[in-house]
């Protein structure tokens, strides 16, 4: 085990260490242990029940997730760190805001922490400063940084290390920020002091299970992956299942519903950094607008972005779902030639996803059992 330096006092190289994170804009860091063996369990049925969808990577990384001296040898603790994202701009009230543009079925609704660069970038590159802070206080120092990358427990690390606690929509929740924030990890084989865990706070509240468009939160703590919206519009690369399609409402990449419920995201903070300013384009945008943009402009708008990564052909797909919505509240014969047209030259599945837009009408819509709302909250 390597030990903190004995000419360096453990509690005062954590306390900088804090001082060198909110420097760099996160917005607090914590220390766990490596042993979860107590979380292999929930994850083990949570694979079995096949809730991770096609998302095969976690099965075949299977317990290693839970095992961070496995995966990166070595490995003594784990410095968790949060950083808030909202929109500098946000004011109060922005969770009103954003069930409006639900509301509107012509709008694109695309998830908040998307809006502005991508949040791996960020991350990534101001946990390595952070890495490379300690190393020049206590020497050569074995270390790995994570940010959604990679087969980590993040919010069981979270969970205990302070952080927050486990919601029943699965994310960390913190009494002072909600659930609006990212999280990143740091692997060091050093022995830094541990932080506590908090209690938890949702009592019995179950609002997020409640609001769920598709009622992917099967119980508290539990989500079925195959019916969130955030992995079928960004981690599913096949067909969306036709029966939850008008579930999706005008959501065309992720969905903040569970957390917009959620009472502690009143004390949601804005981000430090600009990096996730809303980005042009990016918010409040016509379904069909974004129809509009053929493949050279969407990489370009979405350089530097989270969106990049689903490609372009999942980016249409998800429009598709979106504009066969908005079609089965009101006709719209603009949105049906931006379909028209996004379907020129469109593989399989994106023909196929234009082909049940183009079938929505009001009409028809009154007379199936699917609902007609886009996802509002009543």
């Amino acid at each position: 085990m390597q030990e903190v330096p004995s000419t360096v006092d453990a509690s005062a190289l954590l306390f900088r260490l804090r001082g060198w994170a909110h420097e760099l804009g996160f917005s607090q860091i914590a220390v766990a242990d490596v042993d979860l063996s107590s979380a292999e369990p929930g994850l083990q049925a949570w694979l079995d029940a096949g809730h991770h969808g096609r998302m095969q990577y976690m099965a075949t990384h299977g317990m290693k997730r839970a095992r961070p001296a496995e995966l990166v040898p070595g490995t003594l603790r784990v410095i968790t760190a949060r950083m808030d994202y909202l929109p500098q701009a946000t004011e109060p009230g922005w969770q009103a805001v954003e069930w409006a543009g639900l509301a509107k079925p012509e709008q694109a609704q695309i998830s908040i922490y998307a809006r502005g660069r991508d949040y791996h970038k960020v991350l990534r590159q101001r946990l390595q400063k952070l890495a490379e802070r300690l190393e020049a206080e206590v020497g050569p120092l074995g270390y790995r940084v994570f940010t959604d990358s990679a087969p980590v427990l993040e919010v069981e690390l979270a969970a205990r290390s302070g952080l927050g606690w486990r919601g029943k929509h699965t994310l960390t929740l913190h009494r002072e920020a909600g659930s609006m924030f990212f999280l990143g990890e740091l692997f060091i084989d050093l022995a830094l002091p541990l932080t506590e865990a908090v209690s938890a706070h949702c009592g019995e509240c179950r609002a997020c299970i409640d609001v769920c468009p598709t009622a992917a939160i099967t119980a508290p703590y539990r989500v079925d992956a195959r019916r969130c919206i955030s992995y079928l519009t960004i981690e599913h690369d096949g067909p969306i299942p036709v029966e939850l399609r008008p579930l999706l409402g005008n959501r065309v990449y992720g969905c903040d519903d569970c957390q917009l419920a959620c009472p502690w995201n009143k004390f949601a903070q804005p981000a430090v950094l600009a990096d996730f300013d809303v980005r042009p384009g990016m918010a409040g945008e016509p379904i069909a607008t974004l129809l509009g943009w053929d493949e050279s402009e969407f990489l370009r708008r979405t350089e530097g972005s989270a969106i990049r990564r689903i490609g372009f052909a999942r980016w249409r797909r998800n429009l598709a779902v979106a504009a066969g919505n908005a079609l089965r509240v009101r006709d719209d014969p603009a949105l049906r030639a931006a379909l028209q047209q996004a379907g020129h030259g469109a593989d399989e599945v994106v023909a196929e996803h234009i082909a049940w837009a183009l079938s929505s009408s009001a009409s028809a819509a009154a007379l199936s059992s699917g609902p007609l709302t886009v996802g509002a909250r009543e």
